[in-house]
């Protein structure tokens, strides 16, 4: 499965940079998950320069969860229990940076 679309790099370019801006504005542009685990990533931003997304992690549903950047080559290369990557959720719906800070994962 492609990662990232050009429909959705036109999406990310809309949306432009969020920073310091209301989470309740900030669209979660699009979700990646490991279907073996609950890993997931909510991307808000993309930085095509380097490659990388920003947006909200959260690997184990724990404290640990955290905004920060992460990496479309790493998602993309990643293989774990098997053979399984990284995917999309195709059915994402619309859904704002504010919900996952609250503790929602849709």
């Amino acid at each position: 499965m492609k990662l990232l679309t050009q429909e959705l790099i036109k999406e990310f370019q809309i949306q432009g940079f969020k920073d310091g801006k209301d989470s309740n504005k900030v669209k979660i542009i699009c979700k990646f998950f490991y279907p073996a685990g609950s890993a997931t990533w909510y991307a808000t931003e993309w930085l095509p320069k380097d490659g990388v997304f920003f947006g909200f992690v959260s690997l184990f549903g724990d404290h640990n969860d955290e905004l920060g950047y992460f990496s479309l080559d790493e998602l993309e290369s990643f293989q774990g229990k098997y053979g399984l990557g990284i995917e999309r959720d195709l059915n994402f719906g619309e859904h704002f940076l504010s919900e996952v800070l609250k503790g929602a994962r849709p």
